[in-house]
Order: C-alpha cells, then sequence, then structure tokens
C-alpha cells in the first residue's frame, strides 16, 4: 500500500466530526464507512484518517490489520500510522474476533477495520458501535444502491423488513399499487458512507438513516460530491451538494464552504 499524506483533505470535516461535541443532541459517535470498488484508494484513505486521528485528535486508535496491509509486513508497524497502535490478525477468519477483542482489551475510542465482508464482521462491527467506539472501515461495493442488494452488508444498512400497507396508506402513496414496501429495521452502524466514484471524487451520505428511508420510500434525499481538480498545478477541493434524480435539484457552493464545516459551522449553500 501507499502512504499518501493529506489524502483526508476532501473529509477534513468529517473526520472532527467523528465525536460530537459536549452537550449537543447526539451523543454518540458519527462512525464512518467507505464503500467503493478495489483499486480506489479506500485502504490508502484508511491508512490517512487512523494517522490524524491518533496525532492530531490524540484518540486512542487501534487498527485491526488483516493481511497487513495497513501497516505493513512485519512487527513494527509502518510510521505512516503515526501513534495508533495495530493489532495483526494472523488468518482472516479471525478478523471479527480481533475486533471484538479490540475491544475487550485495549480500550480504544476508535476502530479501524479494512475490508468488512462477512456476516460474522458485520456483527462483529455492529456489536462495536453499540459499546460507544467509533469505527472507521472500508467495504467492498460499487455503490450504496448495490450495497442495499447485498445481503452480507444490509445489516449495516439497519436491515430491511416488509411490511403491508393498510388501504388508507395505499390511497396516500401516489399511485403504488402494491401492498408491500420495504422498511429499514434498526438503526444503522455509519453515520456517514464516503462513495468512492474515483480515487478523488467521491459522493457522501452525511445521514445514512434518512438517505435509506428515502430511497426505500422512492423519496428525494441529499447526496454531496466532493472532488479535486487541478488549477495552476494546485489541487483545489470542489464541492456541490445535491437532491436525488428525483428532484434534481441541485445546491452551490459557496467561496468558504470547507473552512465552515471543518468548524462546524452552516457552510451557507447558495
Amino acid at each position: 500500500g501507499r502512504h499518501v499524506v493529506h489524502s483526508t483533505s476532501l473529509i477534513l470535516d468529517l473526520i472532527a466530526n467523528i465525536f460530537p461535541k459536549k452537550g449537543g443532541k447526539n451523543s454518540e459517535p458519527n462512525s464512518l464507512l467507505v464503500l467503493g470498488p478495489p483499486g480506489r484508494g479506500k485502504t490508502t484513505l484508511l491508512r490517512e484518517i487512523a494517522r490524524v486521528l491518533a496525532e492530531e485528535y490524540s484518540q486512542n486508535v487501534i487498527i485491526v490489520d488483516t493481511s497487513n496491509e495497513i501497516g505493513g509486513d512485519g512487527d513494527v508497524p509502518h510510521s505512516c500510522i503515526g501513534r495508533a497502535r495495530r493489532m495483526q490478525v494472523s488468518d482472516r477468519s479471525r478478523q471479527h474476533d480481533v475486533m471484538i477483542e479490540a475491544v475487550q482489551n485495549h480500550n480504544p475510542t476508535v476502530i479501524v477495520i479494512d475490508e468488512i465482508g462477512t456476516t460474522a464482521e458485520v456483527n462483529a462491527a455492529k456489536t462495536i458501535a453499540h459499546r460507544g467506539v467509533a469505527l472507521v472501515a472500508t467495504a467492498h461495493g460499487v455503490s450504496l444502491d448495490s450495497m442495499m442488494k447485498n445481503p452480507e452488508l444490509i445489516p449495516l444498512l439497519g436491515g430491511f423488513q416488509s411490511v403491508i400497507l393498510s388501504f388508507k396508506e395505499l390511497d396516500r402513496s401516489q399511485g403504488n399499487t402494491t401492498r408491500t414496501r420495504q422498511e429499514r429495521k434498526g438503526s444503522p452502524t455509519f453515520r456517514v458512507i464516503i462513495e468512492m466514484v474515483e480515487r478523488s471524487d467521491w459522493f457522501i451520505y452525511h445521514d445514512v438513516s434518512t438517505v435509506i428511508d428515502a430511497k426505500l420510500a422512492g423519496k428525494p434525499y441529499i447526496k454531496e460530491r466532493r472532488w479535486l481538480k487541478q488549477f495552476k498545478g494546485v489541487d483545489e477541493i470542489c464541492m456541490f451538494a445535491r437532491k436525488s434524480e428525483v428532484s434534481g435539484f441541485e445546491y452551490s457552493r459557496n467561496k468558504d464552504w470547507f473552512n465552515s464545516l471543518v468548524e462546524g459551522q452552516d457552510p451557507g449553500f447558495d
């Protein structure tokens, strides 16, 4: 793997908000999932997030490192992960056990996991989230839509169930003639999902529960696009937020949107 310093430049606000401010309405950590197909830079981003949380935010970060992809081979991890600690996994089939062991024995504030994919790993992630520990993880998937069709990953979104509509609800459903529909069963494990379209072109879903509910109901939802572009040889951060294809409405960004997000302020979309 590669160590790309400042690869987190597009999501500094998300990292800053993993732990909510004291006295706020939400006391649970805002866990973060990075979603994308192989080769998009998920592990590279995960490596830098772990370093930033450990060094710049003084969090007790434990990396569950399967196949030594994050910290490198050898007993001493690569310096790219900073002050984050690493637990090596001797066999991929034991990753879920090591995830639980990390929480029980090392008192972490953040657990970092690469490639959640099996039912056992999904259940371990849910258990960790219920214990108040922040999760930063990756998963394979082309998009959020594909994740919603993956039976092993659906529980990370809260799980789905079919419900039967009353005739009154059917009348209000604007032309829908089926009496059943899908609804979310529980709370998603991750509050924020980053969908990697390309290495430096990402969609952000800020409130996963709201997005999933809207997608299941066929209603509009907001997703955000962030990307890097070259301007006179320098990377410039760009962003716009838009509602889903249902409405096709877009927001433009103001000049100082990114600094506002990092400081936890309203970015003031026009």
